[in-house]
């Protein structure tokens, strides 16, 4: 839910986008319309959905990597996005919780990029927040907690980078139709724009499933596919698709609701209640049955990004799968009324099992998305 600053950033970074639609789109003859862009997919992956006020281009790409990369876009200059979103960590930071610029403690982890673009829903339990334009605002603008710090000096951050020749020139080219390309909302479209292109495809278990390399995948890894995939621990229930998520949006998808799971790690009312204030959907809804519905993340590059759970307090792929083969923290019985997931059943597995379910999860690491991701950053 964005409050506050951030809400009053949002509408002005809306209203930007909206004035440039404006520009873009007219309907006379010198109208070009916008080239496709390249995306390089991987095999089997759709094309990712685009908003029409902000057309995919080479130039916007590359303006956002610069920006995500820089910590002159923070308030006091400090802190980069990739400074909480590590392109070693596929875009996490390795906390338990994000830590912002002025050291105030986040109630929540940094969740990875990696195939944000596809993301139906965005954050951890924001069911309204599915743009990644307004998305943006949310790190840039919020004040409680502080994360990038940017409430209150946006003239000055603005200021900074145009002072930098460079930016001024990509600026230019991301936005010629712009007066005054320099601004918040183009900010915040070219951010978007790069993240859209944060996309994973190519991890063992990809060359295994979706080109039939029969040596890209281990015997335990296989084993460990056959086990997630299973009836008997159903992980594909919640972790699903080509993207091992929650619903997806792409170019050509019909839109799909979102999906958010209480899976059992807190009980603090004996009915699976979660600690306030970061009480899941239920923060942004305020509806009793939303308590501790979080988002089901991506499982894509999973080992690379510990600690795990919304507040990073299960450290490791080994105790997660003890968490779920628990039926949660809890451990209810079936059948009995509480707020955890229906999903969250609990199941048995054997050691050898348990070590098969994690090769299999070290399968999803993508070695060229790493090393894409480190140099982007390099660059």
């Amino acid at each position: 839910m964005v409050t506050g600053r951030a809400a009053a950033a949002l509408a002005s970074i809306a209203l930007a986008a909206a004035c440039a639609t404006a520009r873009n789109t007219g309907s006379g003859p010198d109208k070009r319309p916008e080239p496709a862009y390249d995306w390089k997919l991987p095999p089997g992956f759709p094309v990712p959905g685009v908003p029409a006020d902000n057309p995919m281009t080479p130039e916007k790409v590359e303006l956002g990597r610069r920006l995500f990369h820089d910590p002159r876009l923070s308030g006091p200059g400090t802190l980069a996005c990739a400074g909480c979103h590590r392109p070693e960590l596929a875009y996490t930071d390795g906390r338990p919780r994000a830590v912002g610029v002025a050291g105030d403690l986040h109630p929540r982890s940094a969740m990875s990029l990696a195939n944000v673009a596809y993301n139906a829903t965005l954050g951890w339990d924001d069911p309204g927040l599915t743009r990644l334009e307004d998305q943006v605002a949310v790190p840039l603008f919020n004040t409680h907690p502080v994360e990038m710090g940017l409430a209150g000096r946006e003239a000055e951050v603005l200021e900074r980078l145009g002072r930098d020749r460079r930016y001024a020139r990509a600026f230019r080219r991301a936005f010629p139709e712009d007066e005054r390309p320099i601004s918040l909302g183009n900010v915040a479209r070219a951010l978007a724009s790069f993240e859209r292109t944060l996309i994973s495809g190519d991890s063992p278990f990809d060359r295994w499933s979706r080109r039939a390399e029969a040596g890209a995948l281990g015997a335990d890894a296989r084993a460990g596919a056959r086990l997630f995939f299973s009836q008997r621990l159903a992980c594909f229930r919640c972790h699903s698709g080509f993207n091992l998520s929650g619903p997806v949006d792409d170019e050509g998808a019909e839109p799909q609701a979102p999906r958010f799971h209480n899976t059992g790690l807190y009980d603090v009312d004996g009915r699976g209640g979660y600690p306030p204030p970061d009480t899941g959907v239920h923060r942004v809804t305020g509806r009793d049955e939303d308590v501790g519905a979080f988002r089901a993340p991506t499982l894509r590059n999973v080992a690379l990004t510990a600690p795990y759970m919304h507040d990073g307090s299960i450290p490791t792929l080994e105790a997660v799968i003890e968490h779920y083969a628990a039926g949660g923290r809890a451990g209810w019985p079936a059948g009995e009324a509480t707020r955890r997931d229906p999903l969250v059943a609990g199941f048995e597995l054997t050691a050898e099992e348990r070590s098969q379910l994690v090769a299999f999860l070290h399968a999803l690491t993508d070695d060229g998305f790493l090393r894409r991701a480190r140099k982007r950053a390099a660059d």
